[in-house]
């Protein structure tokens, strides 16, 4: 009897979890289309970004390349609630902290240490089908940047 209970309680869990991600128009993967950005020269690029159920929380696993081309990977694993979470991966960023403003909207902020060094917005589109994401911040080299990346859903 209390395998059983455990089982339900186990699907239960499950099935949320996946309705969850099926109903945020965010999760899935996001492919950069570059000649829809505005991506200042030397500025790093996620070319491909992927959010992913993990358990309670939300992966994200970007792939891209820094502003000298040196291909990057980081993953960031938390909550879209406002809080500070762990970033791998990323020489220049040690925590991010994603922010649900409304179903399609969300604040991103990116810190090295204690500093600021990037915030930003992104948006879904209604249809779901696409995204923009607009950035504000400082590159390592202190120099500021302004960018809009276009991504598609894949």
């Amino acid at each position: 009897m209390k395998a059983r209970i455990t089982l339900l309680t186990l699907i239960v869990v499950l099935l949320g979890m996946m309705a969850y991600a099926a109903d945020d128009p965010n999760m899935g993967t996001w492919k950069l289309n570059e000649g829809k950005s505005k991506i200042e020269a030397g500025t790093a690029k996620n070319t491909t970004v992927v959010y992913a159920a993990d358990g309670d929380n939300v992966k994200v696993t970007t792939d891209g390349v820094d502003g000298s081309g040196k291909t990057t990977h980081s993953e960031w694993s938390g909550k879209f609630d406002g809080k500070a979470y762990p970033v791998t991966g990323d020489p220049n960023v040690d925590t991010r902290t994603y922010k649900k403003v409304n179903d399609r909207t969300m604040e991103i902020t990116n810190k090295k240490g204690d500093k600021v060094t990037t915030t930003g917005k992104i948006v879904v589109a209604k249809d779901g089908k696409s995204r923009t994401v607009n950035t504000h911040g400082t590159t390592s080299d202190g120099k500021k940047v302004d960018n809009t990346y276009m991504y598609d859903k894949q």
